[in-house]
């Protein structure tokens, strides 16, 4: 008597694996990649005793784009607590920044630290 049963089909493949299909073809099937966010880092302005206020509050209107009134915010902050984050940016635009704002301080003839660190 024959096998009333119908034949059964094959196992799908697991993902990542390859599938042989008897023929000598593979497939593969492709895995999605998760990419992870770029790693991001704070702008910081250290505090002196010689950078007028207003260099300061210039700077940070200039190169961080701040308006009048948070710029000088961040400047009381810097003034009272010794640092103040200017921003976050990742890696490649947080060092230009700071590149930038130690090349104005220079030319001012100010001795104004501008730091990057991990956020």
């Amino acid at each position: 008597m024959p096998d009333d049963k119908p034949p059964t089909p094959p196992t799908p493949p697991r993902r990542g694996r390859r599938a042989d299909d008897g023929q000598g073809a593979a497939v593969v099937e492709r895995q999605t990649q998760r990419t992870q966010p770029p790693p991001m880092f704070q702008v910081v302005l250290l505090n002196d005793d010689y950078t007028p206020m207003e260099f300061v509050v210039m700077v940070l209107q200039e190169y961080f784009k701040r308006d009048l009134e948070t710029a000088t915010q961040i400047m009381l902050k810097i003034h009272h607590d010794g640092r103040g984050v200017c921003g976050v940016y990742s890696k490649d635009v947080a060092a230009t920044k700071v590149e930038l704002v130690l090349a104005a301080a220079r030319r001012g003839g100010h001795p104004l630290q501008c730091i990057m660190e991990a956020a």
